[in-house]
């Protein structure tokens, strides 16, 4: 696990040495084990390390026999030593012992065919120094994280886009237009950043870039295929899948520990790998706290359990510096106890497990039974749910009325993920400014036709994985192990895992009473306790009741009064909807926090930094 960053320019070596040491500083916590830089006449890039396989010979940059092709990379291969034999056989002579080193034979050898080989996470780039050609990459499900700052004539990469700030060539300019796409989805959700000419490349993607033009290419598609298995079978096969997965995971030349709540996926990752150490927090008010569940299952497995309670002004005062780590604004509540127990783990292992990727491979989430739950209303034709839902449609958000207004939709009008915020239309009047951006509807689109013939569960599990996955929880993963300077793992978020996931029926998902039904079949086996059953609650914290109290609010209104916040947004409006929670009209404390937490990262990168 690393951070790389560079650009391509004519600078004279002194000036490009100079810009790539401000990058590279800026992403230092990514790998604080070591520096390598490349500078030639046409390029400069720079690589931080973090030492976990080949610890004395795994330096980058790697260079091929030649020297011609240069490699600086991000992530860790598991299959790289199959990879490996099947090089040396082809007559490719090795360095290292590292996994960086057979992707750069790999693409001597197959070129972007060795994309479909590796099995992994990634983002890397490698330098053809003979044809001055730059090939990058991002791994399937974008585990980890590549963002390019591309104009006319400049052109840079990093893993983080602070690396950004120092460097000559950047201008800092405020992406206006995605605020109501962010206020609806929680993240940017297309390529584009809160930074103007910032942008992500998309996972599954490569590029080439040559004289000054991008290239873009897919190289992974997301597919479902779903097969009426035997059930037994189907729950043997994720039993050998998981196992296996993990196995691999846990290739690393240093200790591997695991983060563990009190949910399925920790659970059954952790019974299956048991790590010496796993790690936990909780809240400090009771009501909130799952720790013991976490504790109880590494008792019955004779692992250790090392606990955090976190307290509300932990919490709250950790989210400017943590909204600087993410690069962009999120208002995912749960992110903020990832930092903390990738803070605890960082005191012991360089290495841990998470369970991320399970709810949108497996269909986790309780929103996917909305089919079954609505059968009986269901039946009414749809013209008739239809007008209800116009009607309801202009009465105030509650539960009862959002079903209606769901029920007289489409999946295609209403759906873009699991977690939406606001309204589209609602995002759009409490910005003070007409955003240029295509609407949510237009953003999905093209996921939707993908998925083509596919039932609707499938189809949001493809939008979930898509966007709420890849947009939001894979960047936070990564983006708070790596403020604790450690590497995050996902054994679930593993494209062999995916390809048995695409396979499974819906009933095999999803019934009236249950959830990942297979899933939690296979972790039976080896759960040695009864958290296979337990439903997700993600990290629980009463932020609800917190935005109602006295400090809290203030610190909200403070924010919501700013000169940005008076510039960008009604003001009238989102302080109703805070003054609204606040007098329990509505419960509006996911709105309020998604205005905040944008509020916080403009002062974290256009104030301070």
């Amino acid at each position: 696990m690393c951070g790389i960053c560079g650009f391509v320019n004519k600078w004279d070596e002194k000036k490009k040495d100079k810009n790539l040491d401000l990058m590279l500083k800026r992403i230092i916590h990514r790998g604080p084990d070591g520096e390598g830089k490349y500078i030639d006449e046409n390029v400069a890039l720079g690589h931080r390390r973090l030492s976990i396989i080949d610890l004395e010979g795994g330096k980058q940059p790697i260079y091929n026999e030649d020297g011609n092709l240069i490699i600086i990379f991000n992530g860790e291969i598991y299959n790289y030593k199959e990879l490996k034999e099947d090089l040396v056989k082809c007559g490719h002579e090795f360095s290292t012992k590292s996994d960086t080193e057979v992707i750069l034979h790999g693409y001597e050898e197959y070129g972007e065919g060795i994309l479909d080989k590796l099995r992994g996470m990634f983002a890397f780039v490698i330098w053809d120094k003979n044809n001055k050609e730059l090939f990058g990459a991002r791994d399937h499900f974008g585990i980890k994280p590549f963002y390019y700052y591309y104009t006319d004539d400049k052109f840079m990469f990093a893993s983080e886009i602070k690396a950004f700030l120092d460097n000559e060539d950047f201008v800092k300019e405020l992406n206006r237009d995605v605020i109501p796409a962010y206020l609806s989805f929680n993240y940017s959700p297309l390529n584009d950043t809160f930074f103007k000419n910032v942008y992500k490349l998309e996972p599954g993607y490569y590029f080439r870039y040559k004289n000054g033009k991008l290239d873009l290419n897919k190289y992974f598609n997301l597919t479902f295929d779903e097969k009426s298995d035997d059930y037994d079978k189907l729950v043997d096969d994720i039993s050998e899948t998981m196992k296996e997965s993990v196995k691999h995971h846990m290739i690393s030349d240093v200790e591997v520990g695991s983060f563990l709540s009190s949910g399925i996926d920790s659970s059954y990752i952790v019974s299956l790998a048991k790590p010496n150490k796993t790690y936990t927090v909780g809240s400090d008010d009771p009501r909130y706290d799952e720790t013991k569940y976490a504790k109880d299952l590494a008792s019955k497995l004779g692992i250790e359990n090392v606990s955090k309670a976190i307290t509300k002004e932990e919490y709250i005062n950790i989210i400017p510096k943590l909204m600087y780590h993410f690069d962009e604004p999120v208002a995912d509540p749960a992110a903020i106890a990832l930092y903390f127990v990738a803070e605890l783990a960082s005191k012991d292992v360089k290495v841990v497990l998470s369970g991320e990727g399970a709810d949108e491979f497996f269909g986790g989430y309780g929103y996917y039974r909305r089919y079954i739950d609505a059968k009986f209303y269901n039946k009414l034709p749809f013209w008739f749910r239809r007008g209800v839902s116009k009607v309801c449609s202009l009465l105030p958000e509650v539960r009862g009325i959002n079903f209606l207004v769901r029920s007289g939709r489409t999946l295609e009008e209403d759906y873009i993920s699991v977690n939406k915020v606001f309204l589209e239309k609602e995002a759009h009047k409490i910005v003070n400014f007409k955003a240029n951006y295509p609407s949510n509807k237009e953003i999905c689109a093209p996921y939707y036709k993908e998925q083509s013939g596919q039932g609707n569960v499938t189809k949001m599990q493809a939008i979930d994985i898509k966007f709420w996955l890849v947009k939001d929880i894979l960047q936070k993963a990564d983006k708070m192990t790596m403020a604790n300077s450690i590497e995050g793992r996902v054994p679930f978020t593993d494209i062999e895992v995916f390809k048995l996931a695409r396979t499974i029926s819906y009933d095999h998902k999803i019934t009236k009473e249950n959830t990942k039904v297979a899933l939690r079949e296979a972790a039976k086996r080896d759960i040695p306790t009864e958290a296979y059953k337990k439903e997700k609650l993600g990290f629980p914290v009463p932020l609800r009741e917190w935005v109602r109290e006295d400090a809290v609010y203030n610190m909200i209104k403070d924010k919501f009064n700013s000169p940005i916040s008076l510039e960008l947004f009604n003001n009238k409006k989102i302080m109703k909807l805070l003054d609204d929670h606040r007098n329990r009209k509505r419960d509006n404390y996911k709105k309020v926090w998604a205005v905040y937490c944008f509020l916080v990262w403009y002062d974290e990168f256009f104030i301070k930094n």
